[in-house]
């Protein structure tokens, strides 16, 4: 089973093209990061309470009251933005949500390998952020011009000044940084869907990623990937040429900047 990361800056799109993998003629199970990141935070979790023990005597309203859910949009005013107390407080966030999310991903790829799907998209913004990339087999940038970006979070947002949405933006890896390190990480198996257009044009994209990434899952591949030790043994060889791979453009990156 192929494990295919989809991932994009915000408002690039990307939930439209998880949209369009998991419905006809394609039926991809899709494995919703967001959705796990809200779950892992709801009342009661062990995530919520450690966001309320960090921010909230520090983040007025982020709950209406006792045991209700936490006002997102408060949180994320409290951790977008690039001054370094803002930097460190996102770190935080992540460093509670993530792993809490990783353990319910891994869990409900599982499930999508037991009934045998042939690959499952795991639909991560912060794919790379995360550190998830390691995991995939292969994956899918969705990409969209700064502008687009900006004009489709305003009319998604409309609370959010242009500032506000313009923080929002430089707060992740820019579309660039991500088609750069997925290139250099998985090769011919890095798709990039340009959402700048038309919904037409963008179908056409994703039809055309779709089948380039079929070709090789099926045949004596197929059965291969269906041997669970074998899959293991696949799947950890992968892990591993992924992170080291990603581990070299690290290293190429620190070097140039130490060189500036």
């Amino acid at each position: 089973m192929l494990l295919l990361g989809l991932t994009g800056s915000i408002a690039t799109g990307k939930s439209t093209v998880s949209k369009l993998l998991s419905s006809a003629p394609n039926n991809l199970p899709i494995i919703d990061a967001d959705f796990l990141a809200r779950k892992v935070v709801e009342p009661g979790t062990p995530g919520y309470q450690q966001i309320l023990a960090h921010f909230q005597s520090t983040t007025p309203g982020l709950v209406a009251a006792e045991g209700a859910p936490l006002d997102r949009a408060i949180l994320g005013r409290r951790v977008f933005g690039n001054s370094p107390a803002i930097v460190n407080d996102r770190k935080v966030l992540n460093g509670i949500i993530h792993p809490l999310v990783a353990r319910e991903t891994y869990r409900a790829v599982l499930r999508a390998y037991l009934s045998g799907a042939w690959a499952v998209v795991l639909d991560v913004p912060l794919l790379f952020e995360a550190g998830m990339d390691s995991m995939c087999g292969g994956v899918i940038v969705v990409a969209a011009e700064e502008e687009v970006q900006m004009k489709r979070l305003l009319k998604r947002d409309p609370e959010l000044t242009e500032e506000d949405a313009r923080r929002r933006v430089e707060s992740q890896w820019s579309v660039a940084q991500k088609v750069e390190l997925a290139k250099h990480v998985f090769r011919d198996r890095a798709w990039v869907v340009d959402n700048s257009g038309s919904l037409d044009d963008l179908e056409r994209e994703v039809g055309k990623a779709v089948g380039e990434i079929m070709r090789g899952r099926t045949g004596v591949w197929k059965w291969v990937w269906g041997f669970p030790v074998v899959a293991m043994v696949l799947g950890l060889w992968g892990m591993l040429r992924n992170w080291w791979r990603r581990r070299t453009w690290e290293a190429e990156k620190k070097l140039v900047k130490a060189k500036l």
